[in-house]
Formats: structure tokens, sequence, C-alpha cells
């Protein structure tokens, strides 16, 4: 395990990480650091603890709705399906205007 420090809300916070996963924790460490710091910003002093509750909430909402993107996407039709439902829609079709022909010719006969 790798052992880094990080800074969040200006306390330095040890942690531990697999290896070579340091650049990423501290990434991430940033990235809840700005969260926290724009909130701070906003409502002043609302105490720490409350300040991790917001920032744990915005990113997880943020998740939440990469997490809803990346689910429709995945549901979203690719292109060879979206061509082979085409064709079968025409041979549907060609299908029906065939037995439209055959109906007619027989009403008339």
């Amino acid at each position: 395990m790798a052992e880094v420090v990080v800074k969040v809300n200006g306390r330095d916070f040890p942690l531990s990480c697999a290896d070579g996963q340091e650049t990423r924790t501290r990434r991430l460490a940033q990235y809840v650091d700005s969260k926290i710091t724009e909130f701070a910003k906003g409502l002043g002093q609302a105490g720490e603890l409350r300040l991790l509750l917001l920032a744990a909430l915005v990113i997880a909402d943020e998740l939440s709705d990469a997490g809803e993107a990346l689910q429709q996407e995945r549901n979203r039709p690719s292109a060879p399906e979206l061509a082979e439902a085409a064709a079968a829609a025409s041979e549907i079709n060609g299908i029906a205007e065939r037995i439209e022909g055959i109906a007619a010719a027989l009403e008339s006969a």
C-alpha cells in the first residue's frame, strides 16, 4: 500500500491507497476540496462536517447523473441494430403490399 497526504479544507489527511494510485487519490482529493471551497465561499462558516456532507451529496448526485446517462447510452440501439430493424420493416412492407395485391385480385375475381 502506498501512503499519500492530501489537503482538504486546509487540513492534511494521511491516506493509504493501492500502489500506483497516488496521483489519482490526490486528484480526487483536490476535486473534493474544490467542492468544499465552493460551498465555504457561499455559506461562510458552515462547519467542516456540513461542508463535507454537502460536497459528498453533490458528488453523489454527479455520479448518479453520469450513471443514468451511461445507462441511457447503453440502452440506445446501435447502428447495426437500427439497420437490421429498417431492413425488417422494409421486408414487412413488401409482404404487406403483396398481400394487399392478392386480396384485391381475390375481390375482383
